[in-house]
């Protein structure tokens, strides 16, 4: 075996001697660092502003007045606003507002389950159907119908508006690597830029209301629809493309018949990704008084009522895992093979008796009561039976919480004070302590020794960027704490990912979990964190790390499962172990959606940043929060979320580089020997 490039004119430099020298940098920024620590750290106080964020205090200002004068531009605004608004209204006056009277106008919950029921049975199977079911049952049970359903048309709105938007972008950036190019650095500022960055653009332009919470949903929710899609299109067999073209096939055709149904399962991940995405959001759109749920974590936390918040929270997890299961059996469904005549006939009668099963339903919610609004109490023969399912649950999630708030103090204290130490502070000090020309020189030196001349342009001006921002100190900050979250989603991302990619009873377990993990507002469970770790840097890694690994988790998950059956197979023929498996195939063919589960991973832990700023993580995200809250900390908030994306794009350039470079001299050394 050797390590040597075959190709005489690569400059890509050996990987034995790149190693050594990423180690050499390292140590003598190290030693530099330590006899010049605390030089030239650029350090800003709280309340410090620059000249650069006056300036957008400026613009803000200016912006104000522009809008006031009725110009053009004022009148499309509106127009947008009151459209986004009657839609989202419409949808509340429909599922979740009807009058009570005789007949009913719009549909109540009987209609709601019952269609819900129909739809999902028609697309995904009686399974799924009991799910869909049950689970819209159990929002009626928590006293949470109406804000479920609020919840729903919001996020319905938003993921269809993104699902419009995202998958012609997608599918054009897939088969076209210019506009790729062109996409990827939007996508990045979309999905790094912390929502409450601009939140208050929005609710300047938008005002505050349902088009605002919609178009920040939007915005959040459109970027993984996209980069999947791409993702789904580029990894789609060569050979299978090739075959096309010998045939004759026309680019539109390849397009249709082959890029598009090979890529179906991928396509399909992409939208429930962005489906929890939108429902994540709910709580931060509630600042901006976005209807549902949302108002009431809030109002709940506000208080400091961890079970009342838990309620909640739990309702967007039963939505979000309703959601994902129609999804994710939707794809499956379509890639299975056709049932035969028999079977087929006795699923159109079926339906068809579900269908006028469901109109009965439907007309009983429109005209009686007690199938329009949810209701409070449950006849028995016993007698009125009140229906306290929420109540049950609060008081449960506040028992739990001061239990294990009384007796896991003192493992808590362990495990954060030697994750602090022994993680977080060295780091903390190496990028915040020393000089920022000795940082930014050992940062594009690492960047061109793993990832390319290319790469370390890109960090040579990420960095400047960063400079002039006039946050350097906190940004360093902020990238440590970063650092290390992305790596423990990594870790968590590869093992449980394979883990559930090759064992469908695995994913069973998991997918609920991870669901749970990716939808359950951060505000929900920051509570409890800070019960049990108090309010620090080690709060805000964790929580961010349980909000990012999920999506990490189910990338990786896809790409595992995608490897060829009979790759599979010619390995354990040949004598390969387990472990062989998974290390010499598996995930080098997964390499594509390691890459992507990076790239998702790093821009999850990267939304959280703002989050971490509340409990105690400081820097960047308590710039923004500063920033939406006082309005003379503006220029200063928007500067710290423009320094987010800058970092974000940073780091995802140079590891999709570096990976991409192993790629290659994988694939080298692959034939050389």
């Amino acid at each position: 075996m050797t390590t040597i490039i075959t190709d005489p004119g690569s400059r890509v430099l050996r990987p034995v001697r790149r190693r050594w020298g990423v180690v050499a940098v390292v140590t003598l920024w190290i030693l530099l660092g330590t006899l010049l620590s605390g030089r030239d750290t650029l350090a800003l106080g709280s309340a410090d502003i620059t000249s650069f964020h006056r300036w957008l205090n400026d613009l803000r200002a200016s912006i104000e007045t522009g809008l006031a004068g009725g110009s053009p531009v004022s009148a499309l605004i509106t127009g947008v606003r009151t459209t986004i608004g009657a839609v989202v209204g419409f949808g509340q006056d429909l599922v979740a507002r009807p009058s009570f009277g005789r007949p009913v106008p719009g549909i109540g919950w009987l209609g709601v389950v019952a269609i819900a029921g129909y739809v999902t049975a028609a697309l995904a199977g009686a399974r799924v159907a009991v799910l869909t079911v049950t689970g819209l049952t159990f929002l009626g049970l928590q006293g949470l119908w109406q804000d479920s359903m609020d919840t729903l048309t919001l996020t319905a709105a938003a993921v269809g508006l993104a699902l419009v938007i995202g998958l012609p972008i997608g599918v054009a950036a897939g088969v076209s690597p210019r506009t790729r190019r062109l996409v990827t650095p939007v996508l990045d500022v979309a999905q790094t830029m912390p929502a409450f960055v601009y939140l208050t653009p929005l609710t300047l332009v938008f005002l505050i209301g349902p088009a605002s919470a919609t178009i920040t949903t939007l915005i959040y929710a459109l970027p993984p629809v996209i980069r999947l899609t791409v993702h789904g299109i580029r990894t789609v067999p060569g050979d299978s493309v090739e075959a096309a073209v010998s045939l004759g096939t026309t680019g539109r055709q390849r397009l249709v018949q082959v890029l598009l149904p090979m890529a179906r399962r991928t396509i399909v991940l992409g939208i429930n990704q962005t489906i929890m995405a939108a429902l994540s959001m709910v709580t931060i759109a509630a600042l901006i008084d976005a209807p549902g749920l949302g108002r009431t974590v809030l109002k709940a936390l506000e208080t400091l009522d961890v079970g009342v918040a838990f309620n909640a929270g739990l309702a967007i997890v039963v939505l979000a895992v309703m959601l994902d299961r129609i999804t994710s059996t939707v794809a499956d469904r379509g890639a299975r093979p056709r049932r035969d005549t028999g079977r087929a006939r006795i699923r159109a009668v079926a339906l068809a008796v579900g269908g006028l099963t469901t109109l009965w339903l439907v007309q009983l919610s429109r005209t009686y009561l007690w199938a329009a609004r949810f209701p409070e109490t449950i006849t028995t023969p016993w007698g009125p039976l009140e229906v306290r399912l929420g109540d049950d649950i609060a008081r449960g999630a506040s028992l739990v919480t001061r239990a294990v708030e009384t007796s896991a103090s003192g493992v808590t204290s362990t495990v954060k004070d030697a994750g602090t130490i022994l993680l977080i502070d060295p780091l903390q000090a190496l990028l915040s302590g020393s000089p920022w020309w000795l940082v930014t020189a050992a940062a594009v030196a690492i960047a061109w020794l793993v990832a390319g001349t290319r790469a370390a342009v890109t960090a040579l001006t990420c960095l400047l960027l960063v400079l002039a921002t006039g946050l350097w100190s906190d940004s360093m900050v902020t990238l440590a704490a970063t650092g290390v979250a992305t790596a423990a989603v990594m870790l968590l991302g590869v093992i449980l990912g394979v883990w559930m990619g090759r064992d469908r009873r695995v994913e069973a377990v998991l997918r609920p979990q991870l669901d749970a993990g990716q939808t359950m507002p951060a505000f929900v469970y920051l509570v409890p964190f800070v019960a049990l770790f108090g309010a620090s840097r080690f709060t805000a890694i964790a929580a961010a790390v349980l909000y990012a690994a999920p999506a990490a988790v189910k990338i990786v998950a896809d790409g595992v499962r995608a490897v060829p059956v009979e790759t599979l197979e010619a390995a354990v023929a040949s004598g390969s172990t387990t472990w062989q498996v998974i290390t010499k195939v598996q995930l080098p063919m997964a390499r594509p959606a390691l890459a992507l589960a990076l790239n998702q991973g790093l821009m999850y832990v990267l939304s959280m940043v703002v989050v971490g700023g509340l409990v105690g993580a400081g820097a960047l995200g308590y710039d923004v929060v500063a920033g939406f809250s006082q309005g003379e900390m503006f220029g200063k908030g928007l500067a710290a979320g423009l320094a987010i994306v800058v970092m974000g794009i940073l780091l995802d350039r140079v590891s999709q580089a570096a990976a991409r470079r192993v790629g290659a001299v994988g694939s080298q050394l692959h034939t050389r020997r």
